[in-house]
């Protein structure tokens, strides 16, 4: 087989069908289109939320126990490709010598799953056909999971609390590239959570990033958090400045929360063009720079106190200058205070060199993130007594052909 123009028509169709498709329907339509292109057995699979397992959309619904496999994304070729964010080749099962091909879907980096394809021919020229369809996939995919209540159930492995169920639906997507910069960011326990939640958007050349903490672990901490958030969003897409935004969410949670109620935080602007880190520190754990392969910088700022809490400090608008390839770390305090069986941290030092020992042995950015949560819920027994969260940015200047893998 070889890829052709003519080809390009077909998945341009398949868009075109896609348009009052749902998501159920998705997989009969990929594989449809994909076999007019010679591609065979075409099977989609989704990632949980945790990046656990990889689970199959079949069409015949989407509840847990609605069929189709369900693959480990640790230890599997289909995970290997996944985690690596590549194509990865096996022998097709039924004797035919056709190659059973595994493609990771993605939507710049924010991972989404795979595609299972049973290609024949010249191998260049699978890879090809493979990730454009599985560029397709990505694109469809995203179109529908937003209103696809069948998707939430398909990409859940636990029940999932009212609290998890506001944060999740406010939040942004757990990854992001676009000019000069990578964000991720992960929040455990991913179906328990109560007031953490991060936050970070583009507006011209500048990225917003935001950590928030909420006191409690309750419903009514996922309340707190969820107006500091929507209150900061409101503020900065007026055009408030960072001192402002934190003005205002203490000012909104004031006036709906009176004081039972407080929200620590870190809000941060970088310019994009410059490397310029502009932040405020609202009473929360100071955020970390990580430079070059090992060397880490703890940035400074004098703190404000929590918002809710009217205590009448200072605000002040810290800056710092960062360097290309510099990464940023905004964390709550569940990362390094989760405690093992003897009651021993998994602390700060141990954050750090885990995210530089695994960014660094070529591992993207948000596999690090998803490695990382793994290690911290492992130091806990899979079981956190607090939100942990991080969200993590990475400033390419520059090398803008670099974000993806």
């Amino acid at each position: 087989m070889s890829w052709s123009v003519g080809d390009e028509g077909v998945l341009l169709h398949l868009i075109e069908a896609s348009h009052t498709a749902t998501l159920e329907q998705l997989p009969g339509l990929i594989a449809d289109h994909a076999a007019r292109l010679g591609v065979t057995d075409v099977a989609l699979f989704c990632v949980d939320i945790q990046e656990t397992v990889l689970r199959q959309i079949t069409g015949r619904g989407m509840d847990a126990g609605a069929g189709g496999d369900e693959v480990p994304v640790e230890g599997t070729l289909p995970g290997r490709a996944y985690q690596r964010v590549d194509l990865q080749a096996e022998s097709a099962h039924d004797g035919s010598g056709r190659r059973r091909w595994w493609a990771p879907v993605t939507d710049g980096v924010e991972r989404l799953g795979v595609l299972r394809a049973d290609v024949d021919g010249d191998e260049e020229a699978a890879r090809q056909l493979l990730r454009h369809l599985a560029s397709v996939t990505a694109l469809l995919l995203l179109s529908k999971r937003s209103y696809s209540d069948s998707f939430a159930r398909r990409v859940r492995t636990s029940t999932m609390n009212v609290a998890a169920e506001m944060q999740w639906n406010l939040m942004p997507p757990p990854a992001f590239a676009g000019h000069d910069i990578t964000v991720g960011g992960l929040v455990e326990p991913a179906y328990q959570v109560g007031g953490d939640a991060f936050d970070y958007a583009i507006a011209g050349h500048t990225a917003h990033l935001t950590v928030f903490d909420a006191m409690g672990h309750d419903i009514k901490a996922g309340i707190t958090a969820n107006l500091a958030l929507a209150a900061c969003r409101n503020a900065r897409r007026q055009g408030a400045s960072l001192a402002e935004t934190s003005r205002a969410v203490e000012r909104v949670l004031a006036q709906q929360l009176g004081s039972s109620r407080y929200v620590t935080g870190v809000m941060a602007e970088l310019d994009l063009d410059t490397g310029l880190l502009t932040w405020v520190n609202r009473g929360h754990p100071l955020p970390l720079l990580i430079r070059g392969r090992r060397r880490v910088i703890q940035l400074g700022c004098p703190p404000a106190g929590p918002m809710g809490t009217d205590l009448g400090l200072p605000l002040t608008e810290c800056h710092h200058q960062l360097e290309p390839g510099d990464r940023l770390l905004l964390y709550t305090d569940g990362i390094v205070e989760a405690r093992d069986a003897q009651g021993r941290e998994f602390g700060r030092d141990r954050f750090v060199d885990y995210v530089v020992r695994h960014h660094s042995a070529q591992q993207t950015l948000h596999e690090t993130l998803r490695r990382l949560m793994r290690a911290i819920l492992d130091h806990h027994s899979g079981r956190l007594d607090d939100d942990a969260t991080v969200l993590l940015a990475e400033w390419r200047a520059g090398h803008q052909h670099r974000l993806t893998p």
